[in-house]
């Protein structure tokens, strides 16, 4: 898969990320390494670097990056985690992941993106990520547990049975709240006692639902 960007874009994308607020280095480095114009479609190559969230197929979206850094960065990741992510989209969130941890296994309900985004990735060489068809409401017990959970897609709530999944000192990142209007980012973290809720800023997700998408 052939890949270019505008230098100039490319470093505008990097200050713009920093004067956001941005300051985990090895974030900053992550993002700056993972080509997002191999993500995104072709028609919007030229556009992969702006600070939009961008269209992709079955309706879709990949996030803005400021969103995908500031998301990374509050899930504090180490290189010995394990990740989980809901909602693989273009496989784009999940490259930046596998940068920083030991694995990534990500579910996605339409198989189309899921067949997609695990050829893109292979291709690329991201080989530490597991791509899953799946229903991220009901991760199959399989699956184990996870250091780090994110998720890529709005939930009206965050289900019990995902938050279970998170090992003890484990953190979560999910935007919460109506499918179509504001949610706001809250990061869950799994204590000795129990879990601790902290709402962080507001975002636009389009809707995370259950089950396997059935695609015509």
């Amino acid at each position: 898969m052939a890949v270019t960007s505008n230098p100039p874009e490319k470093m505008m994308f990097q200050l713009n990320l920093r004067r956001r607020g941005i300051s985990d280095q090895t974030v900053l480095r992550t993002m700056e390494e993972v080509p997002r114009e191999a993500f995104v479609d072709a028609a919007d190559r030229e556009d992969a670097y702006r600070d939009s969230a961008l269209g992709i197929a079955c309706g879709q979206t990949i996030s803005q990056p400021f969103v995908v850094a500031y998301m990374t960065e509050q899930l504090n990741v180490q290189r010995s985690n394990r990740v989980l992510e809901i909602g693989t989209g273009s496989g784009y969130q999940a490259a930046v992941l596998s940068r920083l941890c030991v694995d990534v296994v990500s579910i996605e309900r339409y198989r189309t993106l899921a067949d997609s985004a695990r050829e893109r990735l292979k291709t690329l060489g991201y080989n530490n990520v597991e791509v899953i068809v799946g229903d991220g409401f009901d991760v199959p017990d399989s699956a184990g547990t996870f250091d780090r959970i994110i998720v890529t897609a709005a939930m009206e709530r965050i289900p019990e049975k995902l938050l279970e999944r998170l090992e003890p000192g484990g953190v979560l990142i999910a935007p919460v709240g109506p499918h179509h209007g504001v949610q706001t980012l809250v990061r869950v973290v799994r204590t000795e006692t129990g879990f601790e809720h902290r709402e962080l800023v507001d975002v636009r997700f389009v809707p995370a639902l259950p089950g396997i998408a059935r695609e015509l």
